[in-house]
């Protein structure tokens, strides 16, 4: 036995000295500062003991979490003529492939001692499965959907979806006439709709369409603040291998079935910026994407893991800043402690813009499999420090909207007032959507028009979800706007062969 060091003994008090003696079993590799010296080989992982201590530190202190480990299943194989026969491939498929995910991934967690927080599955766009039925239910098929995430005991299931950019097809029609009641009455399942793409313009008829669906899923989900919108998101240029919800579903370019990663470390990265001194901008940055490397890393150790022991393969790490509402996870801060007196003070964009290059630079040296959005989120419900700035009027709908243009997502968890017209709603999509569009990137939004709120008032959604302040809308009216409907047509910078 290799003689115990102090860090030996911290390692063995908090994991256990199997876990300990395997690492000692391993080569020993010099030091590398700032890097984690990982092979590509997920059966080759070589670790030092500064590393395996700065990760019980980044773990305990800096909440260092792989934020979810995201099964995607194709369910283009469960079409049929008969809804119910649909509903049964589906529940079917997902508990054949996901029985073996939390299990799976609460030995690795243990293992390696890096926490988990959510297991997800992503499955094919719910619009394409159920379409070939004589008669599309698409509530039969969410609640299929949200039995089999509560059977094989995953958080959520994303890709009640439907591609609709450029218009809709009669399941598409049936599709958005039944998504309030689906996910009003479904407790595990999200869902997306995605209206826009660089190559095809902005679908404004579909923008109304899903406003109206918006408005009346948050009357259907009054009694919880409107909570049925949070698990539903409006997209440009959606990405097909997004493992973070509500956004996630499995393209239809996915293999059969792959393992996707989405890491988070805003409190890491946080934590190396408060303490990096009054150093320029140049040096923050590198700092910044020292700190991603090491992040991308153990992302990339437990998805690797975790798909060789389900037998299926590795897809991408989303390497996305995603704060939650604990103190010291937060987005905010890290802009805070750029040099920032709030999040939303002039400088936000700029500042946010340096985070997310610096966090892709980061993960890009550290892994080929970068994928997803990778950059950072702004969810206002979700970061505490976007929370109180929201709430102090620092930040607004407008500046949230300016951001959108250099972040990962865009308008994300935000409240308005209960009485938010549709139209409104809809104009605000619009305007995110032309960000994505006109930018070649993905954008997002996430409102909640909660029931019965004013602005000032607090919305408790709880958990992950948070606290969000209702933030006022504009008050000057964009109807005429939204309802011509047809298309925004696409950016000339579409025409790129």
């Amino acid at each position: 036995m290799p003689h115990k060091t102090p860090g030996d003994r911290l390692w063995s008090e908090k994991y256990g000295t199997k876990v300990r003696d395997k690492y000692h079993a391993l080569p020993f590799v010099p030091p590398i500062p700032f890097m984690w010296n990982l092979a590509v080989s997920s059966t080759n992982m070589k670790y030092t003991q500064t590393e395996i201590l700065e990760t019980i530190r980044m773990t305990e202190m800096e909440h260092l979490d792989i934020r979810t480990v995201t099964l995607g299943v194709s369910l283009r194989d469960c079409a049929d003529r008969s809804m119910p026969a649909i509903a049964e491939r589906v529940y079917d498929k997902i508990t054949r492939y996901a029985s073996r995910l939390v299990p799976v991934t609460d030995e690795i967690s243990a293992e390696y001692g890096i926490p988990i927080a959510n297991r997800r599955v992503a499955v094919t766009p719910a619009s394409l499965v159920a379409e070939s039925a004589d008669a599309p239910d698409y509530v039969a098929l969410a609640h299929a959907l949200d039995r089999a995430a509560a059977s094989v005991g995953v958080d959520f299931v994303g890709g009640f979806s439907a591609l609709v950019h450029k218009g809709l097809t009669r399941g598409d029609d049936l599709f958005l006439d039944s998504l309030p009641e689906a996910l009003a009455s479904t407790a595990k399942l999200c869902g997306s709709v995605n209206v826009a793409t660089t190559r095809a313009g902005i679908n404004m008829t579909a923008v109304a369409r899903v406003s109206e669906a918006i408005k009346d899923l948050a009357g259907r989900t009054a009694a919880q603040g409107g909570l049925g919108c949070a698990k539903f998101v409006v997209f440009a240029n959606a990405v097909e291998d997004n493992p973070f919800m509500a956004g996630a579903f499995h393209g239809i370019g996915e293999p059969e079935v792959v393992v996707n990663v989405g890491v988070s470390g805003p409190g890491v990265v946080a934590h190396a910026v408060k303490h990096a001194g009054d150093c320029d901008l140049s040096e923050l940055a590198e700092i910044i994407k020292r700190v991603a490397f090491k992040i991308t890393r153990a992302g990339e150790l437990v998805g690797r893991q975790a798909a060789q022991r389900l037998g299926v393969p590795f897809g991408i790490i989303d390497l996305s800043l995603a704060p939650t509402p604990a103190a010291g996870d937060s987005v905010a801060e890290i802009l805070e402690h750029m040099g920032l007196e709030k999040a939303g003070a002039p400088g936000s964009t700029a500042a946010l813009a340096m985070l997310t290059d610096a966090v892709k630079k980061g993960g890009a040296m550290a892994s080929g499999n970068v994928g997803g959005m990778s950059g950072a989120f702004i969810p206002v419900s979700e970061d505490s420090a976007m929370i109180e700035a929201a709430r102090l009027g620092a930040l607004t709908l407008e500046k949230l909207e300016a951001m959108t243009a250099v972040c990962s997502v865009g308008l994300d968890m935000v409240a308005v007032p209960g009485d938010t017209s549709a139209d409104q709603i809809a104009a605000i999509i619009a305007d995110e959507m032309a960000i994505g569009v006109m930018n070649n990137k993905t954008t997002a939004v996430r409102i909640i028009p909660a029931p019965n709120r004013r602005v000032g008032d607090m919305v408790e959604f709880g958990g992950l979800l948070g606290s969000a302040p209702v933030m006022p809308v504009n008050r000057y009216s964009a109807s005429r706007f939204i309802r011509r409907g047809g298309l925004i047509p696409a950016p000339i910078i579409s025409l790129r062969n």
